[in-house]
């Protein structure tokens, strides 16, 4: 508890952060300023009505001035990301894996309610995270960074390369540039065996979710979203993958 309860407060405060990007981020919005403030009247929101999941609940989720309601998306993120970082340090005990662990899920978390919200993926989560990715990525040394650095590539080339693939067959744009500039964002943490098991789980989840909704209508898919939940899953049971598949390849002949 003295390491899980610190991680997850100070996820916590993460996840308010998080809020602000997701908000303010496919606006072209400073992130800095303005400080907080009501979505409806516009006033300023006191440091005492903006701590972490408590402040929505104990003002029952309504502007202390206009009396307006405030999305539930607010302590939702927040109470996620604390849930992240927490689960982080309790799994991997502190250290730099649950650290990498948790900023990894937070930029999932971060892509996937963006690009659910408003089918954008930012580059401050994709160039952000590769740059975090890379530096978090010296934990292992010397090989892990190479480890990460062809992860990012494979994750880069081959989401390229499907792109313009699809570009050609459908004649119209197949996947958008964020999905691209993700992938090499995921593979700067999993490497590139995690590329492919994301590549795979988040098109598996894709079909699953997505196409018996759009039979109707056609939508646009936000793939971000069921890539993040797959890159999620990997990062964690890769490895237990992997060797489970190793393991069926070379079983009794």
């Amino acid at each position: 508890m003295f390491e899980v309860l610190p991680a997850a407060l100070l996820g916590s405060v993460i996840g308010s952060f998080l809020n602000v990007l997701i908000v303010r981020l496919p606006r072209d919005q400073s992130i800095v300023s303005p400080r907080s403030r009501c979505p409806k009247c516009g006033r300023s929101i006191a440091w005492y009505d903006n701590i972490p999941i408590l402040s929505w609940l104990l003002l029952r989720g309504r502007c202390r001035h206009c009396g307006q309601s405030i999305s539930v998306q607010y302590p939702l993120v927040e109470g996620a990301v604390a849930l992240l970082w927490g689960g982080a340090a309790w799994y991997y005990g502190a250290g730099l894996t649950a650290l990498t662990a948790a900023i990894f899920g937070t930029l999932l978390l971060g892509i996937a309610v963006t690009d659910a919200r408003h089918y954008l993926i930012p580059d401050e989560y994709t160039w952000g995270g590769l740059v975090l990715g890379l530096a978090l990525a010296w934990r292992n040394g010397l090989p892990g960074f190479w480890q990460a650095i062809l992860g990012a590539g494979v994750g880069f080339g081959l989401l390229y390369f499907i792109a313009w693939a699809g570009e050609r067959v459908f004649k119209e744009e197949a996947m958008g540039g964020g999905d691209i500039k993700m992938m090499a964002m995921v593979g700067s943490y999993i490497g590139w065996q995690g590329v492919l098991l994301t590549l795979f789980g988040g098109a598996l989840l894709g079909t699953l979710v997505f196409v018996p909704l759009s039979l109707k209508r056609r939508r646009l898919v936000p793939f971000g979203v069921f890539l993040a939940a797959a890159a999620a899953f990997s990062f964690v049971w890769k490895d237990a993958l992997l060797g489970w598949y190793a393991g069926f390849l070379s079983g009794p002949r």
